[in-house]
C-alpha cells in the first residue's frame, strides 16, 4: 500500500506524516522507518522508528533511494512500514522521476508486503493520474 501526502510548503504534510507515524507505531507490529531529508524530525517522532538521513548517505536520485530502500529491506525483513518526508528534496525537483519512484515502489511494497507513505511538496493539481491513484 503507497499513500502519497501531497501539497504545497506550510500546508501541514509534515504534521500529517508525523502523526501517520504515530499511528503506525501505536498499531503495526513490524519495524518502522523514516527516511528524510536533513535531521529535522529527531525529536518529534517515537524513538522507535529508525531515522534515516538521506543527505548523510549522499541520496541525490530516484536510483540511490531505490538502492537505499531495497538495502533497508535486504537487511530487515521486518520492516512493514517506510515513511519518506519530501520526496522531491530527496531526489531532486523533477516529477517524472516522482512518478517512476512511485511506479516501482508500488510494485516493490506489493511484492515485500510493505507500506510507504510518501510526502511530497507539492501542488495537488499538479499530481498526474499515477499519483493521484495514491492521494
Amino acid at each position: 500500500m503507497i499513500k502519497v501526502i501531497m501539497g504545497l510548503k506550510g500546508s501541514g504534510k509534515t504534521k500529517q506524516l508525523i502523526n501517520d507515524i504515530q499511528q503506525a507505531v501505536a498499531t503495526e507490529a513490524g519495524d518502522i522507518v523514516c527516511i528524510e531529508y536533513g535531521k529535522k524530525l529527531t525529536y518529534d517522532v517515537n524513538y522507535k522508528v529508525r531515522l534515516v538521513d538521506s543527505e548523510e548517505y549522499g541520496i541525490k536520485n530516484v536510483d540511490m533511494l531505490k538502492g537505499l530502500i531495497s538495502g533497508l529491506h535486504a537487511g530487515n525483513f521486518d520492516i512493514t512500514h517506510i515513511f519518506i518526508d519530501n520526496l522531491y528534496k530527496t531526489i531532486g525537483h523533477n516529477h517524472d522521476f516522482g512518478e517512476e519512484f512511485i511506479a516501482w515502489a508500488a510494485k516493490f511494497c506489493e511484492v515485500n508486503n510493505m507500506k510507504l507513505t510518501i510526502s511530497v511538496s507539492d501542488d495537488p493539481a499538479n499530481a498526474s493520474e499515477t499519483i493521484k491513484q495514491y492521494l
